[in-house]
């Protein structure tokens, strides 16, 4: 994923209707987003949002959550936050920034109808994703996680990075806390030859193409490939696909910007959360029809505050164990 420009079409319209004596059009008020969702979930949103609040703009910046967060150090070393939003990829990520008292201390009200396992009273989850198992045609469907350390799978299975993928440290943590799994689970996957590759992205290739035969992925992106004809199946093994939620939050210096606010309310929305499904993300308001999840597909969660007090830990005993 590469950093995108911040859109500076508002701009150079506003510059048009001055230089052509355009003072009695109605002004714009604008604002920025900072956020590394992708860009196929996130443009549709903006373009429903101005489209419904025609004097609002809301430009964007978006890179993958390593280039965001040196963003947004940058931005404090020189003077100040410049985003008025920010919708981060997971809750350690946007935690950090509450924790810096960068964004937070107010959710829409509409947040309300957002299940609790994914708000706080400074942030509100807006998206999720799913860690789930994809394999190739003709391999058994693993039946739990620990069947992808079958010898069957040896040299076979890809996991992505969580130095690198929020949703890979996620489901590290989830996994270094879960019965019968713990950090033994990435030891039994590198003792049967499991790959590590960057990104669940690089998982769904990777099997798509043959080069392996299972590994941990995000459901929606799988199930794309899978409807755009890769020899490949999804699986929700036991004890379930790991959820891992992407929250939006106010900028603290934007507490009183009625356009940040706006926004915030319509991804909460019905109507923005739709947007959101339609463009193939799962939305975190219950009733929203989207991509597809099983009727009995088995759901975790992570434990998040515990997964950002041990961060630390967990990615050095990680890193130990794949690379020595």
């Amino acid at each position: 994923m590469s950093t995108l420009p911040i859109r500076t079409a508002g701009y150079l319209l506003a510059l048009s209707l001055l230089s052509c004596g355009g003072e009695d059009e109605a002004s714009t008020d604008s604002i920025t987003l900072y956020t590394c969702i992708s860009d196929t979930t996130v443009q549709p949103m903006l373009e429903e949002f101005e489209q419904a609040n025609p004097d609002s703009e809301v430009e964007l910046f978006r890179a993958p959550t390593g280039e965001l967060n040196a963003r947004v150090a940058g931005d404090v070393r020189s003077g100040g936050l410049r985003a008025d939003v920010i919708w981060g990829c997971d809750p350690l990520t946007v935690q950090a920034y509450v924790d810096q008292d960068l964004v937070g201390g107010w959710i829409p009200d509409n947040a309300s109808a957002v299940p609790e396992e994914f708000r706080t009273a400074d942030y509100v989850g807006a998206q999720v994703l799913y860690m789930v198992v994809v394999h190739r045609d003709g391999v058994d469907a693993p039946q739990t996680w620990a069947d992808l350390t079958d010898p069957e799978l040896a040299g076979a299975t890809a996991v992505p990075d969580p130095t690198f993928a929020a949703s890979a440290l996620g489901t590290l943590g989830y996994f270094a806390d879960a019965d019968g799994y713990g950090l033994d689970f990435y030891a039994d996957l590198e003792g049967n030859g499991a790959v590590q590759v960057s990104s669940p992205t690089d998982v769904t290739v990777g099997v798509a193409q043959g080069v392996y035969e299972a590994g941990m992925t995000i459901a929606n992106e799988a199930y794309l490939a899978e409807e755009d004809g890769s020899p490949i199946n999804v699986t929700w093994p036991e004890p379930g696909g790991i959820a891992i939620h992407g929250p939006i939050a106010l900028a603290r210096h934007s507490a009183d910007s009625a356009v940040a606010q706006d926004f915030l309310t319509y991804v909460v929305s019905e109507q923005g959360q739709q947007t959101l499904a339609d463009a193939g993300s799962y939305s975190t308001l219950p009733g929203v029809s989207g991509p597809t999840i099983p009727p009995d597909a088995p759901i975790v969660l992570p434990d998040w505050p515990a997964i950002a007090e041990d961060t630390d830990e967990l990615l050095s005993s990680y890193q130990e164990i794949f690379a020595g």
